[in-house]
């Protein structure tokens, strides 16, 4: 994620989380030697469209998007972003870039202030997700708002143009070496081929979900997925759970997914999720999953903040500011 760091020397702690806490690309250049001494090739960073301010939460996290011609100005500029881009590259690494299709800011019903999605018809009439439906009513988790967040139509055809050309001019323009999708089950799969075809990088989706049938069914309409299939049994086991049973979860994990597994995302915390020092173990079970994430079949993410000791619970305090615990 776009790594919370000063890029002007204040190293004041951030009081704030539901607001911007000075996190720009120009802090990420100045802080790549710290991340590629930790032997990382690749930085996942958030969404860079222009997003809504709605008090009191802000769109500081990138998934409120107001204009999709725009890039986000609290991160820095263009150029900005594009010095960033070209400083990995010369140091050969990757940039990941998050994307949402599914969903634009909380804006209720008028829609006056997104743009290009300005018209009701752009949209799903507006009816609410409930937990119960994410295991037993597709119908609504592809057709209804997720924690109210307005719904976008892709079975509208200018929606879908619009959002297909979009992501590849973005990728395009910026040169971008991969996506990662969010919000990937509240969108039809129809539309994610499309959309991988179009960006034509790397896509690892997010699906937030713990059935493995349900998680494979995503992997073809992206290329890959975040690795949920083990997420709650890495951090069981690793906070003083059975290695036995650890072990035949992951024995059938490689039976179920078999070669999908090598492009699959591998984690231990993340931004949606308390991290695993609040509450799930201490420092020593921590460095045992990251080690275990890193091993495994597949590709490790690491989400910043970890190599620290960060402990933050749920959102915001997971996504903690880093410039006032650079050790």
């Amino acid at each position: 994620m776009c790594i919370r760091d000063s890029s002007n020397g204040d190293n004041s702690p951030c009081s704030d989380l539901q607001h911007y806490c000075g996190g720009t690309y120009q802090g990420i250049i100045n802080n790549l030697d710290y991340i590629q001494e930790m032997g990382f090739d690749a930085i996942w960073i958030s969404p860079v469209v222009d997003n809504a301010d709605i008090p009191p939460r802000h769109g500081y996290h990138g998934y409120w998007a107001r204009d999709w011609t725009k890039l986000n100005n609290h991160f820095g500029s263009e150029d900005d972003f594009k010095k960033f881009i070209s400083e990995c590259h010369s140091r050969n690494i990757w940039v990941m870039v998050d994307v949402v299709a599914n969903h634009v800011a909380p804006v209720g019903l008028d829609f006056s202030t997104i743009y290009p999605f300005n018209r009701a018809e752009h949209y799903h009439d507006w009816c609410d997700i409930d937990d119960y439906d994410f295991d037993h009513n597709q119908w609504k988790v592809e057709n209804c708002r997720l924690a109210k967040l307005p719904d976008l139509k892709q079975e509208n055809g200018w929606v879908t143009d619009t959002l297909l050309a979009w992501v590849k001019n973005l990728v395009h323009n910026y040169d971008i070496d991969g996506l990662r999708v969010d919000t990937v089950p509240e969108v039809p799969k129809w539309f994610w081929y499309k959309f991988t075809e179009a960006a034509g990088v790397y896509t690892i989706g997010e699906v937030f979900n713990f059935r493995w049938d349900y998680l494979r069914g995503y992997i073809g309409p992206m290329n890959s997925i975040l690795n949920y299939a083990i997420f709650r049994e890495l951090r069981e086991v690793f906070k003083g759970g059975s290695f036995n049973n650890f072990a035949n979860t992951i024995s059938a994990v490689q039976n179920f997914f078999g070669n999908e597994l090598n492009y699959m995302g591998n984690f231990v915390d993340n931004h949606d999720n308390p991290r695993f020092l609040n509450g799930f173990g201490g420092w020593d079970g921590l460095m045992g999953a990251l080690t275990f994430s890193l091993f495994f079949t597949g590709i490790p993410i690491v989400y910043y903040g970890d190599e620290q000791g960060y402990g933050g619970g749920d959102d915001p305090n997971n996504r903690e500011e880093l410039w006032t615990h650079m050790n």
